[in-house]
């Protein structure tokens, strides 16, 4: 590991002062930059703490909206009435995210920020990938490449990662927006364009924040529709394991069964979470009862999928989990209580 510097940071013009100088690195839980470090993927001269910075707090807004320091614990998000309650699909992403002691430490605003799991990304010997060193690469659209764990959409010859981030699958369904700050003053990124693909930006560049700009905050609509809403995260394993594929919805319901809205966002099949729009649209009206019109609804946004050699399994399965979740979805509300969540 490169020897750095330290430092740490008791406001916020001192921390947005010391990211001005090339090679800084922030540190709030440690718990995705401790692995950086650790696997050379980050090479840093100086560190900045933050976790001295007044960013913790999630306070309710007059009109229902969540808003979320970046420096919150995601245990601390994770156990709010706010997520539990009023918005189960955020909660539910959280607690499916890591292990107790991770969520303890991890920040809503590192976890955003979370690098792809890719193997050849995370390889500890050199080996071929444009998000790591550029122009050398992507070993996995190589010939022999693994691509089971890849993209379905969004991907080029340059990339095909995707991003871990459960949570940020949830708040892309929420229309959450991420609040930066930087020398440029303060700036709302919707929760669907944080996360760049390799055709809007060189591959090694992993979010739309500016060298010079953090994380302060993350804001979440209050809606009722968010009431019914869940995520779905299908992994290879039980215990503590990133997804393979994760669907995140919300629903609104007209008569009986019918689909008023709907939002869907996937995880696991982009390298950001993938907003269904074309099956939210085809969504209404139907019934949730019809599995297939809900199935060819969803297939609809599948239209422009790519899959790979190794990942045309997460077409079926990346439909079946939107499917399945927006029934899961639907579940929550209890009979004869006026349509009340429970």
């Amino acid at each position: 590991m490169k020897e750095f510097t330290y430092a740490k940071a008791h406001d916020m013009d001192s921390a947005l002062t010391a990211l001005r100088t090339p090679g800084t690195q922030l540190l709030a839980g440690g718990t995705e930059l401790l692995n950086w470090l650790k696997e050379g993927i980050e090479t840093p001269d100086h560190l900045v703490d933050i976790t001295a910075l007044p960013l913790t707090a999630i306070d309710t807004g007059p009109s229902g909206e969540l808003r979320i320091g970046a420096l919150a614990r995601m245990s601390d998000l994770a156990a709010r009435p706010e997520a539990v309650r009023d918005r189960p699909v955020l909660a539910e992403s959280l607690l499916l995210a890591a292990s107790p002691q991770l969520r303890n430490m991890a920040t809503i605003g590192g976890n955003l920020q979370q690098r792809t799991r890719c193997p050849y990304f995370r390889a500890d010997i050199p080996l071929p990938c444009n998000k790591r060193t550029p122009g050398s690469g992507c070993a996995a659209l190589q010939a022999g490449g693994d691509t089971t764990q890849h993209a379905l959409f969004g991907w080029t010859q340059e990339c095909a990662a995707t991003h871990p981030s459960d949570l940020a699958v949830a708040l892309a369904v929420l229309d959450a927006a991420v609040l930066v700050s930087g020398a440029g003053g303060e700036r709302r990124i919707p929760a669907t364009a944080f996360h760049l693909t390799p055709a809007e930006a060189e591959p090694q560049r992993h979010t739309a924040l500016e060298p010079d700009e953090m994380i302060t905050a993350v804001e979440v609509p209050g809606r009722p529709s968010a009431r019914l809403s869940r995520f779905l995260k299908l992994r290879e394993r039980a215990a503590y394991e990133f997804a393979v594929v994760s669907a995140a919805v919300t629903l609104e319901l007209t008569a009986g069964d019918t689909i008023g809205s709907a939002r869907i966002a996937l995880g696991g099949v982009a390298h950001r979470p993938w907003r269904l729009t074309a099956a939210e649209e085809a969504l209404r009206g139907t019934a949730l009862a019809d599995t297939d019109a809900l199935r060819a609804a969803v297939a609809i946004s599948f239209a422009d999928a790519r899959p790979l050699p190794g990942n045309g399994y997460k077409v079926e399965l990346a439909q079946r989990a939107a499917v399945r979740a927006l029934r899961d979805a639907a579940r929550r509300i209890e009979p004869g209580a006026n349509g009340g969540p429970r």
